[in-house]
């Protein structure tokens, strides 16, 4: 769930905030994930990353509409040590040489955690405008899930990815 939170206690601007910061976050994460398996010559792991980083960015700008719309520039008072990896996936969750199904294994996670963020703050907000954009961005979720396990059903199972072919041999000292 989402990391337990307790949406009751913040206020309709901290919730948006937080939202905000959650799809920030896992943008972020996926780009350097890119970053990372580009680096290491995995580029279909990358480009699946980079999509993921566009869906997170497009959530993001909906947020900050909304918000901006609510609270105009209003300083953000948020606390964001709540978010710890709520939507991003672990830093760790991306190895140096991955597969295409290890990586929508890593997506898939993400947007579970992301569907529940959305799903528990939904029963706080009184707001029907920041409601209605919660709910969408719920199913949103719901539907990256969906695209996910779709994607990775029709990736086979041996992918023909060896991550072992990428590993040096020792080095004399």
């Amino acid at each position: 769930m989402s990391q337990g939170i307790d949406f009751s206690q913040l206020s309709l601007r901290d919730t948006l905030d937080l939202a905000i910061y959650v799809e920030e976050e896992a943008k972020e994460r996926y780009e350097d994930f890119a970053k990372q398996m580009e680096a290491h010559h995995t580029p279909e792991v990358a480009e699946f990353f980079r999509f993921m980083a566009a869906n997170e960015l497009k959530h993001a700008e909906k947020l900050s509409a909304q918000r901006a719309s609510l609270f105009g520039d209003e300083v953000p008072t948020a606390d964001t040590s709540m978010l710890f990896d709520i939507e991003a996936p672990d830093f760790d969750a991306a190895r140096a040489f991955m597969s295409v199904r290890a990586a929508l294994d890593v997506a898939l996670e993400s947007e579970v955690k992301a569907y529940e963020f959305y799903d528990a703050a939904l029963p706080d907000l009184a707001d029907p405008e920041v409601n209605k954009l919660f709910t969408e961005l719920r199913e949103e979720e719901a539907r990256h899930m969906e695209l996910v396990k779709e994607i990775r059903a029709k990736t086979p199972e041996d992918d023909g990815f060896d991550p072992n072919e990428f590993v040096d041999g020792p080095a004399a000292q």
